[in-house]
């Protein structure tokens, strides 16, 4: 019988014999105390440091070439800004320049058909000015102004004579009372000088007062008058409204004369009817008494009843919930005893070593692998 191997066979025994030889290779350089270094790959760590710090020398490159790239682009910016606003005045200017050498004001057509040389004839002063209620130049402005500051200087010397009279005022009367105080002992010829002088004052201010109080009298008497009138036009209006429904609803302009003489009542329609005979009204004040007794026992018995209702379902509710509340408990206990169950059962399947019982063997499965 012939033996015939498969290239997929001798991959895969070729793979086993090479990750076999490489696992003896290792074995031999860790367990060797010699030759390795406890617990470091020392080959290995100073790979991985030579190529982070290639990264890290690459990334410095990148971002070094990242900001001369963006400053380069900010130079550029600004060179073309700069480039765009010098275009821009040099069209403005060049613009302008044209508007001054050939669109001159007295060159339009629409101008003054009539009068083409008007605007050589028109001083700068008028050319300048702007009709009335537009936003320009005002024509009136300085005129203005000069009344303006006329009416400023009016005020200001009408309020200093006004001090200086009010002044003069309080000086005079402070001077009649020191005068008054320290002649009181001089001869009666100046006493009377400064006693009628007080007089005039006080006529003065008195008058005064009174003219004020007249003032507000008039204004007073002005205000009554005017809340009279307005007082009488809303009662008309009123009346007329009444009436106008009144007759809308079929009632007369004049109302029937009362029994009692009133005006406006009518024995028809204001006044009650009579009662037969005093047997009926007391009967039917007893029988008012006797529907309010019926209506204050219906009240009671609806109270009652509602009272009752009320304590059934609060007694209704108290029960519910002591009932709910022993539910809980014994499923709260019920959960707590079938965890208790699960715990134990995950106890003991667990393995030696996790429940601290650890035997000879545990140890001699130690340097026997390279992992």
């Amino acid at each position: 019988m012939l033996h015939t191997d498969l290239l997929s066979d001798r991959m895969s025994r070729a793979g086993i014999e090479r990750r076999r030889r490489t696992e003896n290779e290792r074995r031999e350089r860790i367990f060797n105390d010699k030759e390795r270094t406890i617990g470091v790959d020392e080959a290995t760590l100073n790979m991985q440091l030579t190529e982070k710090k290639k990264q890290e020398e690459e990334a410095k490159e990148g971002n070094k070439c990242y900001d001369a790239e963006l400053l380069h682009n900010s130079k550029v910016a600004c060179l073309l800004y700069r480039k765009q606003e010098k275009d821009r005045r040099a069209m403005e200017k060049a613009i302008t320049t044209y508007r001054h050498q050939y669109q001159q004001t007295w060159t339009q057509r629409e101008y003054d058909l009539n009068d083409p040389d008007r605007y050589r004839k028109t001083e700068i002063s008028d050319a300048q000015m702007m009709p009335p209620g537009l936003v320009g130049e005002d024509p009136d402005f300085k005129t203005r102004r000069q009344r303006q500051r006329e009416q400023q200087r009016d005020w200001l010397i009408q309020q200093q004579s006004e001090k200086v009279a009010e002044r003069h005022r309080q000086e005079l009367q402070g001077s009649c009372r020191i005068n008054v105080k320290v002649l009181s002992h001089r001869p009666a010829a100046h006493l009377m000088f400064f006693t009628s002088s007080l007089d005039q004052l006080y006529d003065q201010s008195r008058a005064e007062l009174e003219d004020k109080v007249l003032q507000l009298h008039s204004v007073e008497m002005e205000k009554r008058t005017a809340a009279a009138i307005a007082t009488k036009d809303y009662n008309l209006a009123k009346i007329e409204e009444k009436r106008q429904q009144r007759q809308l609803d079929g009632v007369g302009d004049e109302p029937m004369p009362s029994v009692v003489g009133v005006p406006g009542l009518s024995p028809s329609t204001d006044r009650p009817d009579p009662p037969e005979s005093l047997q009926q009204i007391v009967q039917f004040q007893k029988y008012q008494m006797e529907e309010k007794k019926r209506r204050e026992v219906e009240k009671n018995q609806e109270e009652v009843r509602h009272n009752r209702v009320r304590l059934d379902s609060a007694r209704s509710a108290l029960l519910l919930e002591r009932q709910q509340a022993r539910m809980n408990k014994q499923k709260r206990q019920h959960l707590d005893s079938t965890n208790a169950r699960l715990a134990q059962t995950r106890k003991e399947q667990k393995p030696d070593i996790e429940r601290g019982k650890i035997d000879d063997s545990f140890f001699s499965k130690f340097n026997t692998c390279s992992r």
